[in-house]
C-alpha cells in the first residue's frame, strides 16, 4: 500500500462571501487569531506525514505562495536583533516541514479543475485534497484519522462530520452510509445539498478526501456543468458507481471550523482566541462584560 505523501489544496476561488475584503486579499489568508485559515489546514496535513503541499492558485493569490516561502533575510534579523526566537522559530518551522508547490489554475472554475491541475505532481499516487478554507481540529489530528481507515480498508476515504441541527443538512454533502465498524462507514452515494427531510443521514462529507489516481480520469471525461464548471464531488460519485470502495471516517473528538462563511469564520475567531495561550484569560473577560442584551 502507498505511503501517502501528497496533499493538493484548491485555493483559487473568488472568495465573493468575504467581498470586499477579499478583493486583494485571498480568502484563505483571513487571520484566525494570529494564523491565516490555509495555516490549520497545512499544519494538520503535515502532522499526518504529509510531504509535499501543492496549493492550486489563482489571479491575487500570491499571499499564499508568500507565506509559504522562506521568510526574508529582513524579517528573520529583525525578529533575531529582537530576542524574539520563539517567533523566529515559528516561521521558519512551516516552511521547513514539508515541500511546497504552487500551481496557477488553468480552465474553468469549480472544484474538479483544481485537482485536475494537480496531476503532474500528483502522478499515479494516492493523494489527499483538503479545502483551504475550513479544518478541523481533533485528537489525533482528522487526516491521522483517515489514513489510519486507508491503511485498514484502502479504497477512498472522506472525513465526515455529525450535523445535529437538522435544517444545516442543506449546507452540506450528506452521506447515505453502512457500517463496516466503529467510526468506519462504506459510502452508497452523496446527496448534495438536501433538504432536511430529504436527508439519507446526517453524515456530512467536510473538506477532506483521500482519493485514488483513478480520479483524474474520471475528471477528464466529466461532462462540465454550467459555466463549463468541473466538480469533484461528481467524479466521486462516478468513482462510488463503478464499486470503488469509498469509506467515511466519521472524525472522533474533533471540532469542525467552516469558515468559508461570515458567521461561522467569525464564531471560529472567537473559539480558537479563548484557546490561545496569550489571549485566553483577558479576551474571555472581555466577551464577559460585553452588554449583549
Amino acid at each position: 500500500m502507498q505511503k501517502i505523501r501528497k496533499v493538493v489544496i484548491p485555493a483559487a476561488g473568488f472568495g465573493t462571501r468575504f467581498l470586499p475584503q477579499t478583493k486583494a486579499m485571498p480568502k484563505e489568508m483571513l487571520p484566525i487569531v494570529d494564523k491565516p485559515i490555509i495555516q490549520y489546514v497545512v499544519e494538520e496535513a503535515i502532522a499526518a506525514g504529509i510531504e509535499d503541499v501543492v496549493i492550486v492558485t489563482g489571479a491575487l493569490k500570491r499571499a499564499i505562495e508568500d507565506h509559504f516561502d522562506v521568510p526574508n533575510a529582513e524579517l528573520l534579523n529583525n525578529l533575531e536583533a529582537g530576542g524574539k526566537t520563539d517567533l523566529l522559530e515559528e516561521i521558519r518551522g512551516i516552511t521547513d516541514q514539508a515541500n511546497f508547490i504552487a500551481i496557477r489554475q488553468k480552465g474553468k472554475y469549480g472544484t474538479g479543475t483544481a485537482v485536475l491541475c494537480a496531476e503532474p505532481v500528483i502522478e499515479n499516487e494516492t493523494f489527499v485534497v483538503m479545502w483551504g478554507d475550513e479544518f478541523i481540529r481533533s485528537t489525533p489530528p482528522r487526516l491521522s484519522q483517515m489514513i489510519r481507515v486507508y491503511e485498514q480498508y484502502g479504497g477512498a476515504v472522506i472525513s465526515t462530520v455529525r450535523i445535529q441541527n437538522k435544517e444545516d443538512l442543506s449546507r452540506y454533502g450528506i452521506a447515505d452510509v453502512e457500517p463496516v465498524a466503529g467510526n468506519v462507514y462504506r459510502i452508497k452515494h452523496i446527496v448534495e445539498k438536501p433538504q432536511p427531510d430529504q436527508a439519507p443521514s446526517n453524515l456530512a462529507t467536510v473538506g477532506a478526501y483521500i482519493l485514488p489516481p483513478d480520479i483524474f480520469a474520471l475528471l477528464r471525461h466529466q461532462n462540465p456543468g454550467p459555466g463549463g464548471e468541473i466538480w469533484l464531488s461528481e467524479a466521486i460519485a462516478e468513482l462510488i458507481r463503478t464499486g470503488y470502495p469509498v469509506y467515511a471516517c466519521e472524525i472522533e473528538d474533533g471540532r469542525y471550523y467552516d469558515t468559508g462563511n461570515k458567521l461561522e469564520y467569525l464564531k471560529a475567531v472567537v473559539e480558537l482566541a479563548l484557546h490561545h495561550p496569550d489571549l485566553k484569560t483577558e479576551f474571555k473577560a472581555f466577551l464577559k462584560a460585553l452588554p449583549l442584551d
